[in-house]
């Protein structure tokens, strides 16, 4: 019985033919790979921006709102102060976690500085050098009552003219009629590396930190990773007609700006984002990136391959000047 089968002719013909195949297959599938490993990262690095900007956001548009309370300053006259903690967040006169009623010098609800020493404000440590740190006191914007107040947090009891801090519980007799209640805030962001275990491999990461007041202390938290650099330009009002007629780096701010509660409008926030690990296999060729436009604008460069990109905001301050305020 005669048996037909391949010539080898045919067999190699079969077998070029499968290799191109395969090899497109494996050639799509790695482009896949490659492009859906980069579209992660850009995700990541959207998602870590815009979560960052958020949160700060969120702080910053409270600044100047004092509930009912619509003195300009906090003096012994109208103010009852608490003591500030013992390791507080604090730099220059006026500056702590509460009102110092001693001194002639305005509370500062915002202030900010560009990092230089291994601990800032006396409580930042090891921030990252020439990165901004922001320092942000406010009310949270949703009014309580006495009922709802508990121990070791910190409130704000607002009168027309009479202004109180207070910790703990709040008895429903102990305050006017007319007195509103509001839960109190004290936060400073800054930047710092920290070490985390992936996959058995220990990772230094840059990452946007706050610190916060809880209680009579100051507590440490991570809000982001990937923050590599944090800059910040203020809008002022110089002339009190409720617009910005000037923007000024930090540089550029005197005492008496961050002593205005009516001067600053805006802040513009610029964020460098960086991705958690670098990717060997990607060659970015323009490494350079600016962090605002005017004189002291601050650009970076690198020559690693580390992806990153550049998110940026103008936060308004909501309770300074709301009613009229423009640009």
């Amino acid at each position: 019985m005669k048996q037909k089968g391949f010539t080898l002719i045919e067999v190699m013909i079969s077998l070029f033919i499968g290799g191109l195949i395969l090899g497109g297959v494996m050639f799509t599938y790695i482009g896949m790979k490659v492009t859906t490993k980069d579209t992660m990262t850009i995700g990541e690095l959207q998602e870590s921006g815009r979560l960052a900007i958020n949160i700060m956001q969120r702080d910053i548009e409270q600044i100047g709102f004092w509930g009912t309370y619509y003195d300009d300053s906090f003096t012994s006259a109208n103010t009852t102060s608490l003591s500030n903690p013992s390791a507080d967040c604090t730099e220059g006169l006026n500056n702590g976690s509460f009102p110092d009623l001693a001194t002639a010098s305005n509370f500062r609800t915002i202030y900010a500085k560009v990092a230089d020493s291994t601990k800032e404000l006396n409580c930042a440590n090891n921030p990252i050098k020439n990165t901004d740190i922001i320092q942000l006191k406010f009310l949270q914007g949703n009014q309580l009552d006495a009922g709802d107040t508990q121990a070791d947090e910190n409130y704000f009891i607002a009168e027309q003219e009479k202004a109180q801090f207070k910790r703990g519980a709040i008895g429903a007799g102990s305050i006017n009629v007319n007195a509103s209640i509001w839960p109190y805030s004290h936060h400073v962001y800054y930047l710092s590396e920290q070490t985390y275990t992936v996959n058995n491999k220990s990772l230094k990461v840059p990452a946007l930190m706050r610190k916060r007041l809880v209680g009579g202390n100051i507590t440490t938290e991570t809000i982001m990773e990937g923050v590599e650099n944090m800059r910040f330009v203020f809008g002022l009002d110089t002339n009190s007609d409720s617009r910005v007629d000037t923007y000024r780096s930090i540089n550029d701010m005197e005492h008496t700006d961050w002593e205005n509660r009516k001067g600053i409008l805006t802040v513009q926030v610029f964020l460098l984002i960086r991705s958690l690990q670098e990717d060997p296999g990607v060659t970015i060729k323009n490494q350079t990136y600016t962090l605002g436009e005017d004189e002291d604008k601050r650009e970076l460069s690198f020559t690693d391959n580390y992806r990153r990109t550049v998110f940026t905001t103008t936060i308004r301050l909501n309770n300074v000047g709301a009613n009229l305020w423009r640009i």
